[in-house]
């Protein structure tokens, strides 16, 4: 077991400091991100109705979804290779497989996306979806397909260079408000499903071609030298399993939601969408650590720096769950308020919710032990895990799905991730020898208590149910969460590289002015 702070007198290390610098990037994505999806599926939900929105969810959701499987692994395999090579040194070796995966993705994208034109009406049968409500969403949906591989191929690449940059202004930022723009633009020619299907896939479209011009300018300044013999074959060693693990890992957010369309109408399934949507708010911080974490996962285990990644692994997913803390408070003390955002009918959801996060609190307090065992390239068990989660959650949704409704789902859902998680972890510990515990977790329970405390006192006296309840109670919250935090959750290493990290800050600025 790695060491948690470091050496009195040390400051942070680069990798930290990094690492923590991409974050914060992603973090400003991540808001504006959630803006812009938010703000799309408010005006989806308030504009076309429940049951449109419903539709557009699923059709949305599943693209993205599929689009894990057609990306047939070269995303992650792009990322690791990037990420070794240029640890070692050897820029020369990484121009032509990033050529090559790009290929595959794109073709397997495309043979994929006419398969599901061909068998259209299958497919809205699949998710029994109205003829009325369900009319060209499939072709609208599949039109995305190679453009959402191929934008992720590259955006790997790039944050294979430890660049995190353009994934917040392509992935986080742009394709989201992307879609919002055109889908307002559409909606003057026709206000339906459909349209704000295909603009979805539209914002793709020039999401691809920006994540393209990014990856050609870091790269074009090296030399291309020829795959070595046998590279190939270890990519698709590593990619196979990779492929369908990266389809089940997405399918087990939506899942239970596909396998509710078949016992529940139309509005039930709107609002268990949006209790959905609502819970995945509390994963994207881990997302955001996740995408920067990877590069350096893949660099330290190839160089064999396991007490260094020990280290890193165990302060970021504390990092992440302090971070994380204050959204899972507001949505576990203001449950209704929360899902009426969508709209006042919404708010039926608000049990499918609190099972929702109660799972995602699991899925982000064991960090990312599952991009861990990616990245040490153990995608064979990766894909093992994922397999028995889906069946695991297929097997509870048609279960409880008839008996309980969107309760039911949710429970599928939770109890899914809370056991994929911790195999995982027991697998990482196996393989890797480092697991993200230690006794610092204990400094997190009085600033936790104290904004839990805050925030529910608050939403006592704010106006009930309202927006601004929301609001108010859960920055209420935040704040005494976060003074707390910072006057008794750091550790002492935290506070030295908190000084340091201001003094290099203070110089930085001093030297513009003297020049």
């Amino acid at each position: 077991m790695g060491v948690t702070e470091q050496p009195t007198g040390s400051g942070p290390s680069k990798d930290v400091v990094n690492i923590l610098s991409g974050t914060s990037q992603n973090v400003i994505g991540i808001v504006i991100a959630a803006v812009a999806t938010f703000t799309a599926n408010i005006l989806i939900s308030r504009t076309l109705g429940q049951s449109a929105f419903g539709v557009v969810t699923v059709m949305t959701q599943a693209a993205f979804v599929l689009s894990f499987a057609t990306r047939a692994g070269m995303d992650m395999a792009v990322l690791r290779d990037v990420a070794i090579e240029t640890g070692v040194g050897r820029q020369d070796r990484i121009r032509v497989p990033v050529a090559r995966a790009t290929a595959i993705a794109c073709g397997v994208s495309a043979l994929v996306g006419l398969l599901a034109l061909v068998g259209a009406g299958s497919v809205r049968d699949l998710f029994s979806i109205e003829a009325d409500l369900g009319r060209n969403v499939v072709q609208a949906a599949v039109l995305g397909l190679p453009f959402l591989a191929l934008a992720n191929v590259w955006l790997s690449a790039t944050r294979g260079l430890k660049i995190m940059r353009y994934t917040l202004y392509i992935f986080w930022a742009g394709q989201p408000l992307l879609w919002l723009a055109i889908m307002l633009i559409g909606w003057q020619f026709s206000k339906t499903a459909w349209m704000s299907v295909l603009s979805y896939s539209l914002s793709w479209v020039a999401a691809s071609g920006l994540a393209f011009m990014a990856w050609r300018k870091e790269s074009r300044g090296w030399e291309t030298a020829p795959m070595e013999p046998g590279a190939m074959g270890r990519l698709f060693r590593y990619a196979g399993p990779r492929a369908p693990a990266a389809l089940f890992s997405q399918l087990l957010f939506w899942t239970d939601l596909f396998v509710l369309t078949n016992y529940a109408p139309d509005p039930e399934i709107g609002t268990y969408s949006a209790a959905l949507r609502a819970g995945q708010i509390i994963v994207l911080f881990l997302t955001s650590v996740s995408l920067m974490f990877s590069p350096y996962v893949a660099d330290m285990h190839n160089r064999g720096e396991t007490s260094k990644l020990d280290r890193l692994f165990k302060n970021l997913t504390r990092w992440t769950l302090a971070a994380t803390i204050p959204a899972f408070l507001a949505l576990a003390l203001m449950p209704d308020e929360a899902l009426k955002i969508f709209g006042s009918e919404f708010s039926g959801g608000r049990t499918a919710l609190l099972i929702l996060i109660a799972g995602q609190f699991v899925n982000v307090a064991t960090g990312s032990v599952g991009f861990v065992l990616i990245m040490v390239g153990r995608t064979g068990w990766d894909l093992a895990v994922y397999a028995a989660s889906l069946v695991l959650n297929l097997g509870l949704a048609f279960w409880l799905c008839p008996r309980y409704g969107m309760e039911g789902a949710a429970v599928a859902n939770a109890v899914t991730f809370a056991l994929s998680k911790w195999a995982r972890l027991a697998l990482v510990r196996r393989f890797v020898a480092i697991q993200p515990y230690d006794r610092q977790y204990g400094r997190l329970l009085v600033p936790t208590l104290i904004g839990a405390a805050v925030m529910w006192a608050v939403h006592q006296v704010a106006p009930s149910g309202s927006l601004v309840d929301l609001l108010l109670s859960g920055a209420a919250g935040a704040a005494a969460y976060a003074v707390t935090y910072l006057a008794v959750g750091l550790t002492a290493a935290e506070r030295q590289g908190i000084a340091s990290l201001k003094t290099k800050l203070g110089k930085g600025r001093d030297g513009q002015r003297s020049s």
